[in-house]
């Protein structure tokens, strides 16, 4: 693969690797240490997962921003560096077992982390050619499909091998190991400050909010580029009822003994599904125009979800889990690939800082939904099935009518133009 020969690439994609690999064992060994010492308070395991979500509500605004009005490269390599004295912090903590403060050091280092991505992100923009987006989006789903098939696992061999502390150590040491990465980076200046150096006192939270408001009248000044942002509500949608679902299925339809053990291969067989989805997606983006891997993908997995409400044993439950994968792999790469051909570089930063809110909308809307509905008001799993099946299926509709004339419209468009600042109108007009 051509992308593999860009060092550059090569050195960003596993800093992402590393960052990715902190975040997962720390996080996924940290929620059975609690769930192992405080058996009898199992809140507390849902606590740590607050700590690791609730950041986005503080800090998305900002993190875009950042990313757009300072050096990228600077960004990501500082949050790595805080994330691993956070790393240090969290190792002395567990030894004092007040878990008040190791919350506090686990949000402040999920705080972080929600200003790397977006920087990353936008580097790997600068660094690549215009063709290569969607190989890159590609690689990234691949990259979390792996996490998602092995995190569970990975996460409670570190723990029962080398304990929290081990744990935590691998954390310290994947984040320094990103943080030279990113250093070793020869990354041009154009990818770095696509908005040249910022001024003394350029930013603060007026300006965070004149840049978020700008982020959001640039999308909404371009409808294709508010409908991809509508995709990652919907990833949110299905993320949120495919976290617990497939449990609540295991324990109340096929197996309340050992649901703990078909949950985790449901994992693996959505991440595999995932894996192969976007090994064709590789494929397919070469021969199919972007909105076409969005919207038969989409009907494909809204008929396999009413499949599932339908089926009545596991093992077609896991095969069907596996073709629903296959289905969103493509959609995923499509979207990823897509989005960095039609956003300016200037607003790369800030369109990116507005998905991961967007993802977490829809997952807590979603796990809101089932809360309320199960079992109190649908006793059985298969009517959830068929309402996510049924939104899925209303999506197909609505990115057919939509997207292939969008697809148009933005083909027209010269994406590389300077963009005004002043206002979305304006910027709508040089773009």
């Amino acid at each position: 693969m051509d992308l593999f020969k860009n060092q550059t690439f090569v050195k960003l994609f596993f800093a992402a690797l590393a960052s990715q690999m902190g975040t997962t064992i720390g996080n996924m060994a940290f929620a059975f240490y609690l769930l192992d010492h405080f058996s009898s308070k199992p809140f507390y395991a849902a606590i740590a997962e607050m700590m690791y979500s609730l950041p986005t509500l503080f800090v998305f605004f900002l993190a875009g921003a950042a990313a757009d009005r300072f050096d990228r490269a600077k960004i990501a390599e500082h949050c790595d560096w805080i994330r691993a004295l956070l790393s240090i912090l969290l190792f002395l903590s567990l030894f004092s077992g007040f878990l008040p403060i190791v919350f506090c050091i686990l949000f402040l280092r999920s705080a972080v982390t929600k200003f790397f991505f977006p920087a990353e992100n936008s580097l790997v923009q600068g660094v690549i050619k215009k063709e290569q987006y969607a190989q890159a989006a590609g690689l990234n789903q691949i990259l979390f499909s792996v996490f998602m098939i092995f995190g569970v696992g990975l996460g409670a061999a570190v723990y029962h091998t080398l304990g929290i502390h081990g744990a935590v150590a691998i954390d310290f040491f994947s984040f320094i190991l990103s943080a030279v990465l990113i250093r070793l980076c020869k990354i041009p200046m154009s990818a770095r400050l696509p908005n040249g150096i910022p001024e003394k006192a350029a930013f603060g939270i007026r300006a965070a909010l004149t840049d978020f408001s700008s982020g959001i009248k640039y999308i909404q000044s371009k409808k294709l580029l508010t409908s991809i942002m509508f995709g990652f509500f919907v990833f949110g949608f299905f993320n949120g009822a495919f976290a617990i679902l497939p449990m609540y299925t295991m324990k109340y339809k096929f197996s309340s003994d050992s649901y703990e053990w078909y949950a985790s291969l449901f994992a693996a067989a959505l991440g595999f599904g995932l894996i192969a989805g976007s090994a064709a997606g590789t494929i397919f983006q070469k021969k199919m125009k972007p909105h076409s891997m969005i919207i038969y993908p989409i009907l494909a997995a809204s008929i396999f979800i009413f499949l599932l409400g339908r089926t009545s044993n596991i093992p077609a439950y896991l095969s069907i889990v596996f073709l629903i994968g296959t289905c969103l792999g493509p959609v995923n790469m499509a979207i990823g690939g897509w989005m960095p051909k039609i956003v300016h570089p200037s607003y790369m930063g800030r369109v990116s800082g507005w998905i991961d809110p967007l993802i977490m909308m829809g997952q807590s809307l979603t796990l809101g939904i089932i809360a309320l509905l199960f079992p109190a008001i649908v006793e059985n799993t298969d009517y959830i099935y068929y309402g996510i099946g049924l939104f899925l299926l209303a999506v197909f509709f609505y990115f057919a009518a939509v997207l292939p004339k969008q697809s148009r419209e933005a083909g027209k468009i010269d994406y590389t133009r300077p963009v005004s600042n002043t206002s979305a109108k304006s910027s709508a007009h040089t773009t």
